[in-house]
């Protein structure tokens, strides 16, 4: 059974969310222009078929078929997922590598994880969510660049360790400035 209505609320929920976290750090064109994608036929129709509500529906699409076209077409079109920032690297013992994602990116993909975090797990959701979720995967990133790898933890431990408002008030007035600041424990 295919789920249109119940997809398309659960996906312009997110991107909602994202465009309010964007707004609050002065990312106002990524908030905007976020996702856009996933209202497109090959996105779009994919996440009706495999809708389940509580997860991505590229999840069921890769158990069902092998592979996500979705998600295939999502990530090559979205500067906000790593997977996006895969090149080769000349010298690497694994020919693809990640290279290193600009700040911007950087700070929307951390917005993306939070607004994930926030539709999936509804009233379950907390700020330590998006680093458990992160800390799951992490020592299977090896195409993610150490660079973002570490700006992203930093980033996700701030919020786990400080809070929302602070997480975001650092990356508006000091990462995506450029600086970085230490934080008190």
């Amino acid at each position: 059974m295919i789920h249109p209505w119940l997809h398309f609320k659960t996906i312009t929920r997110h991107k909602a969310w994202v465009m309010y976290y964007c707004f609050r750090v002065g990312l106002y064109r990524q908030g905007l222009l976020h996702d856009m994608s996933k209202y497109s036929p090959s996105e779009f129709w994919v996440g009706c078929k495999y809708y389940q509500g509580n997860r991505s529906p590229n999840n069921a699409e890769r158990e069902d078929t092998g592979l996500s076209s979705a998600w295939l077409h999502h990530k090559g079109r979205n500067k906000h997922h790593y997977e996006y920032w895969i090149d080769y690297v000349p010298g690497d013992k694994h020919v693809i590598g990640g290279v290193p994602m600009p700040r911007k990116y950087i700070a929307e993909m951390v917005m993306d994880r939070i607004s994930a975090s926030r539709v999936y797990l509804g009233d379950a959701y907390n700020n330590t969510e998006p680093l458990k979720y992160f800390l799951k995967s992490k020592e299977k990133l090896w195409f993610l660049h150490p660079k973002t790898k570490r700006d992203l933890e930093a980033l996700l431990r701030i919020l786990n360790d400080h809070g929302e408002d602070a997480m975001l008030s650092y990356v508006k007035n000091v990462y995506l400035k450029g600086g970085r600041k230490k934080h008190k424990k």
